[in-house]
């Protein structure tokens, strides 16, 4: 993997103009480590209005031309999900490191190409989950790892939201990636594959399809060789919820794994809120919860920093480990829609 002075900001380009980048640019503006320098668009006109309307210094009409820049290091991609494979490669072919929103691919195939052409050109591809890079992952993690809630037997985790303008949200387009799972799903997801160590051996799901004929809607069980289990829920027709509960043999973790974090109740400037968390070490209900508090901040920003503080350090470790996550990622996300599909149980 290519490496950077550590004292050297990582120069990010912005591949697309799509609104979560206005988000992700504004919350990496403070760091230190990571400088969002340039964007590209597929028109240099709206290449220049969102350069302004971001505070980006420079702009690029195409994105070949961004990626070609000898000023660029890396570069955070935002596209919809049936083109991340596509320019994730071209990436890497061009030599920039890429940090690449959820989820990843399409199906594993994608996500393997991915990972091959990273590797061919010694640059690293890491999957954006802000949520799994907040310190309150972390802390969860560190609980788990010490034995505070003894060996984990199960989960449920679950994310939904109402989504808007549904008629021409890219998240019911079937041929741009979109669905419930996809979008929403490829969450709780990645928390029960950093939860239960690896990707379950088969998966049944049952989903309510739009009349795009994406998901609306999807509940799915992960079942493990090892017999332990884990739940998936996720829509897009409900009220806002993200909660996930982790059930050991002596005790039980529930955390929200929110994003974005902030200390304050209300009055947070963009409306971050705390991610609630709490243990409870013992069996019986009787057994109270302690709340477990964590450093707060944008996802967004963590996730950032820990890309660039990766290929500063050309830590292999951490590459090969959030890899193999995504692979199992891929692969079960695949096999959770072909079975919603089919209504058969499908091994990975």
């Amino acid at each position: 993997m290519s490496t950077l002075q550590t004292s050297s900001p990582l120069r990010l380009g912005i591949l697309g103009g799509a609104n979560i980048a206005k988000q992700f640019t504004r919350d990496v503006r403070p760091s230190e480590r990571v400088r969002v320098t340039a964007v590209a668009s597929r028109s240099e006109d709206n290449a220049r209005a969102y350069a302004e309307a971001n505070q980006i210094d420079t702009w690029f009409g195409s994105y070949e031309a961004m990626l070609a820049s000898a000023e660029i290091d890396a570069i955070y991609l935002p596209l919809p999900n049936s083109l991340h494979a596509e320019w994730a490669i071209k990436a890497a072919e061009h030599g920039k490191h890429i940090l690449c929103e959820k989820p990843l691919a399409l199906n594993r195939d994608e996500a393997e190409r991915m990972f091959d052409a990273a590797e061919r050109h010694n640059v690293l591809l890491l999957e954006a989950f802000p949520f799994y890079f907040q310190p309150q992952t972390t802390d969860m993690m560190t609980l788990i790892g010490e034995g505070a809630i003894g060996s984990v037997r199960s989960m449920q985790a679950n994310f939904g939201f109402t989504v808007r303008d549904p008629g021409t949200n890219i998240r019911m387009k079937p041929e741009l990636g979109g669905g419930a799972l996809l979008d929403a799903g490829s969450y709780p997801l990645s928390l029960i594959r950093l939860v239960m160590g690896g990707a379950p051996h088969s998966v049944q799901a049952v989903a309510t399809w739009a009349d795009s004929n994406v998901d609306i809607s999807l509940m799915a069980t992960l079942l493990y060789a090892d017999g332990r289990r884990a739940q998936l829920s996720c829509a897009m027709d409900g009220a806002n919820h993200r909660l996930a509960t982790i059930v050991g043999t002596q005790g039980t973790i529930d955390t929200e794994y929110l994003n974005h974090t902030s200390d304050e109740i209300a009055g947070n400037a963009y409306g971050y809120l705390p991610s609630q968390m709490r243990v409870r070490r013992g069996i019986p209900n009787s057994v109270p919860f302690e709340a477990v508090t964590s450093q707060t901040g944008s996802g967004f920003l963590f996730a950032a920093e820990r890309f660039a503080q990766m290929i500063a350090s050309h830590d292999e470790a951490a590459s090969a480990y959030y890899m193999q996550a995504s692979l199992d990622n891929a692969a079960t996300l695949a096999a959770i829609i072909e079975s919603a599909r089919t209504g058969r149980i499908v091994e990975l």
